[in-house]
């Protein structure tokens, strides 16, 4: 897998230019966001089912080795090992890849949408951690706080305008964290025997 996997730059470009096709990522950062979310997330999904909307492919490009399609598949299973295998043996280790600011500056926004895309393929299943309950919603606000809906809305409501710049400001250091409590938080049931 490592020897066809296109190199992560080379996925970013690609990404790129497949906008028109409408895959659910349309950045290096947004793909990373979306897989920490099928790694950290309530279910396990089959590959197929959200690499082909991750990356806008027919489900037959699995099959066919040496095409771009094929080389992405591969890049995108091998960040999604190295994500799982840094959250299981070394969460403190965990580096989301961020777009960086001309000013030199963080914006988590595309990782944390593509977080959220990767939400709605089963965003049932993480409904208790959408429930306002303050122990467990505060794991996705840091995430969700940089998210919109499908009409530009905001996902979430937060009336101190001060904990909201906070919670901003501090994003980038608090996500590798939240991310490693969400996987915590989904464990005993995501892996539970018989599930």
């Amino acid at each position: 897998m490592a020897q066809a996997a296109m190199p992560l730059e080379e996925l970013d470009r690609w990404l790129r230019e497949r906008i028109a096709r409408h895959p659910a990522a349309s950045s290096l950062p947004m793909l990373d966001g979306y897989v920490t979310a099928i790694v950290a997330g309530p279910v396990s999904l089959a590959p197929p089912d959200w690499i082909r909307p991750l990356l806008a492919i027919d489900a037959d490009a699995f099959n066919h080795g040496g095409s771009p399609e094929f080389a992405a598949i591969s890049a995108v299973a091998l960040r999604h090992n190295t994500i799982s295998n840094t959250l299981s043996t070394a969460p403190q280790r965990f580096e989301p890849i961020f777009r960086r600011k001309p000013g030199g500056g963080v914006d988590v926004r595309p990782w944390c949408q593509g977080f959220y895309t990767a939400m709605k393929l089963r965003l049932l299943a993480w409904s208790p951690l959408l429930d306002v309950d303050p122990d467990h919603h505060a794991l996705l606000l840091p995430i969700l706080l940089h998210c919109v809906d499908d009409h530009g809305r905001s996902l979430v409501q937060v009336a101190d305008a001060a904990e909201v710049r906070q919670l901003r400001r501090r994003a980038h250091a608090d996500i590798p964290v939240v991310v490693e409590g969400i996987r915590q938080y989904w464990m005993p049931i995501r892996y539970r025997t018989g599930a």
